[in-house]
């Protein structure tokens, strides 16, 4: 064992602990077992009273000890076998149970059957898996993942490819070779079928086969969820959902300016590489075999949590995801992510969480499973507080000017980003495609170009399509509005 018994005693119960006080409840036992088998192991103490911690001991150990063994393989299937022994705490016997996470999962109670004798453990407490958890138990055993399984009815088709080639554009090219290689494809009996990762980031029609796959936001009023504020539900694609999330934060916090430098440097009320880094995190390890469960944004007055739907992969405890230990839920998804530069290092996310927190002098985030989610929760520097009582007031007014003031109207002061300035320039003569503006501005990341340099400019007004109604024509460019040419004007004048 690697702690003491005696410093064990002391330690709550959690996801890999559990007392005792005896055997009179056998099934309580069985299902603990079956529990940390399923998830990341665990140790039991029989003998202990739970509450208070009282070493009662056991009587008649060996027979005990014997009874466990038979109960153990009786009832679970397939067969498990821990390690039971006898310890000695002072002048008491306890009796120990140390279950390993196993391989052969999903374990079940026999008498309850493998569709609903399959337990879970989360936090302190035993949970019923689900058809979803279960498969998902049975897919990890065999080392796959959800987003890697073939749609056979479908084919290359039902892909929107010319939406993922601009997103690899200047990554790879992805001609069939590069989309099995990304496991965009897989062959069965004969033919090239979309995995469900494919479909979860580039399907045509995602939203049909993936109903769930969505992102819910919302700004609460205070320190609950019993006043909504505003709310929005995002279905875009997932490598932008990450944009649109950041977006919405942003439209509900404060933002103000540090001069201390040359360059003026924007200073947000929330930490937005902390939250950008939790929103990727929660996109890249959301279970999406899960039914009715969306990833969820709430901002409240003190804090900001990020939940996705989908418990911890087996093997894995919340120490383990501090330290770093890493383990992929969705290996499609988040390679994507990887090669776009959406994150960094696989399984560096919430380490990179905590270093930022402490390095901003904020509480440390937490990251907790509840129900069949995980949330992250980042706490705020400050209150942000909106009060509503069917109107906005005073100070929910100030907030939105202040918004308004500082992300729209400021493109037609100083106050426009130098990126949106430079496009503006680099469309100065004539309209250009993406290839076409990324080369001027010698820009080689194309997702860096359409969220800080495009998407800004077009939402803003300044640049529009050439063919808005043909949005994905390969022949698209990109021009200035009247209100870029006039800000053209502008940035020409203060440069002279």
């Amino acid at each position: 064992m690697s702690l003491p018994l005696s410093s064990m005693i002391k330690m709550p119960e959690g996801k890999t602990l559990e007392f005792k006080r005896d055997l009179s409840s056998p099934k309580n036992v069985l299902k603990t077992i079956i529990a940390f088998a399923n998830t990341a192991g665990g140790r039991i103490f029989i003998g202990v009273e739970d509450e208070t911690r009282n070493i009662l001991g056991i009587t008649n150990p060996f027979d005990e000890e014997e009874r466990l063994c038979s109960l153990i393989a009786d009832n679970i299937a397939p067969k498990l076998i821990p390690n039971v022994e006898l310890v000695s705490f002072g002048d008491k016997t306890l009796l120990a149970v140390e279950v390993y996470p196993s391989g052969r999962r999903p374990h079940f109670m026999k008498n309850e059957g493998p569709d609903d004798g399959v337990y879970v453990r989360l936090g302190s407490t035993n949970r019923k898996a689900d058809n979803e958890l279960i498969e998902e138990l049975q897919r990890s055993a065999f080392g796959v993942s959800f987003d890697e399984m073939p749609m056979p009815d479908l084919s290359l088709d039902n892909l929107d490819i010319g939406f993922a080639k601009k997103d690899f554009e200047g990554v790879r090219k992805l001609n069939e070779e590069e989309l099995l290689t990304l496991k965009f494809l897989v062959p069965v009996q004969g033919k090239l079928v979309p995995t469900t990762g494919a479909m979860l980031l580039y399907g045509k029609n995602r939203n049909f086969y993936f109903p769930d796959a969505w992102v819910q936001c919302g700004r609460f009023i205070g320190k609950d969820k019993a006043d909504i504020f505003d709310h929005t539900d995002i279905h875009e694609p997932l490598s932008k959902s990450v944009e649109d999330v950041m977006l919405f934060l942003k439209k509900h916090a404060f933002k103000g300016a540090d001069f201390s430098n040359i360059k003026r440097k924007d200073v947000w009320s929330i930490p937005l590489t902390i939250l950008r880094e939790a929103v990727i995190n929660a996109i890249v390890h959301a279970d999406y075999s899960q039914k009715g469960a969306p990833i969820r944004v709430s901002f409240f007055d003190d804090r900001i949590e990020i939940e996705n739907p989908g418990i911890l992969l087996p093997g894995m405890t919340v120490e383990d995801v501090k330290q770093g230990v890493s383990r992929i839920r969705n290996r499609v998804i988040a390679r994507v992510f990887s090669e776009l530069d959406l994150i960094e290092q696989w399984g560096s996310g919430f380490r990179r969480i905590l270093k930022e927190a402490d390095k901003l002098g904020l509480p440390e985030p937490e990251i907790i499973e509840i129900g069949m989610r995980i949330r992250v929760t980042v706490y705020l520097a400050e209150n942000i507080e909106v009060k509503s009582s069917g109107k906005v007031t005073e100070q929910v007014t100030e907030q939105v000017t202040e918004q308004v003031t500082e992300q729209v109207t400021e493109q037609v002061t100083e106050q426009v980003t130098p990126q949106v300035k430079r496009l503006i320039l680099c469309l100065k003569k004539k309209p250009l495609s993406v290839k076409g503006a990324m080369e001027v501005l010698g820009l080689n990341h194309r997702p860096t170009f359409i969220y800080d340099y495009l998407k800004p400019a077009t939402d803003d007004g300044f640049v529009e399509m050439t063919q808005p109604d043909s949005p994905k024509s390969p022949t698209q460019k990109y021009r200035l509005t009247d209100k870029g040419k006039a800000l053209l004007l502008k940035t020409d004048g203060d440069e002279q």
